[in-house]
């Protein structure tokens, strides 16, 4: 599982995007989150699955990152 971190949140919008360690810019929606899109903060450490789009990379099942 990728991890990233989270560098910009629209929540009015419902939507954010997150870095992984490779430097890739990942987007994704609220509905992609596991809890609440509103507890992510800018910064945090996340774990995600990967789904390629016709637009781009989308995170989906994004989660707090567990110690590593």
């Amino acid at each position: 599982m990728p991890y990233g971190e989270i560098t910009r949140l629209v929540l009015e919008h419902g939507f954010g995007f997150l870095r992984d360690d490779a430097g890739l810019d990942w987007f994704f929606v609220g509905a992609g989150v596991r809890g609440r899109a509103a507890d992510l903060q800018i910064g945090q450490p996340v774990e995600f699955s990967a789904e390629w789009t016709a637009s781009g990379p989308r995170a989906i099942d994004i989660h707090p990152a567990a110690e590593r």
